[in-house]
């Protein structure tokens, strides 16, 4: 009986995870699994008036098989996501939580040199809200951050949050 049960954790294990069972010797070395190391480092985070927002750092994890965030606002507000390419569905995922019980889980995808995740959430007065979010390079080797909300479906959109991402040293 037990060696049944040990020929049957690797097969599980394959049909669960299909796309990091094809190949355990280089797991999430294809180039859609690196779409968003741009925003890999350490960074100091402005508004576009240029006043200080917070800094952000952004980790490669899992042996590059994720991204991990760690904000922390000039509010005192903090906050962490994971971030990780669904190779089976060719979607990223991003979930965030943050000191003020806030939640996002978010997906989408790299194009146009843009990556763009978004969702649907319910807003603080108990109505449905659309987030979407932005980062891309502009010139000069920064990080912009764009995060809009929509409570009309998507017809009209708000900018929660615009973020210039400068390296740190």
């Amino acid at each position: 009986m037990r060696v049944v049960r040990l020929l049957m954790i690797p097969m599980t294990v394959a049909l669960l995870f299909p796309a990091w069972a094809a190949d355990t010797s280089r797991p999430c070395s294809a180039p859609a699994h690196h779409q968003f190391d741009f925003w890999i480092g350490e960074w100091e985070v402005r508004t576009p008036d240029g006043s200080l927002a917070g800094t952000n750092r952004i980790t490669s994890i899992q042996g590059g098989c994720g991204l991990q965030e760690n904000w922390e606002g000039t509010s005192g507000m903090t906050g962490t996501s994971l971030n990780s390419y669904d190779a089976a569905r060719g979607r990223w995922h991003q979930t965030w939580v943050d000191s003020h019980g806030s939640i996002l889980l978010l997906e989408g995808q790299f194009k146009d040199g843009k990556m763009t995740l978004g969702g649907v959430g319910r807003s603080p007065r108990g109505g449905t809200v659309q987030d979407r979010i932005t980062w891309e390079t502009v010139t000069g080797g920064f990080v912009r951050q764009l995060w809009e909300q929509s409570s009309d479906g998507g017809k009209s959109w708000t900018v929660v949050f615009d973020g210039r991402y400068t390296r740190k040293g």
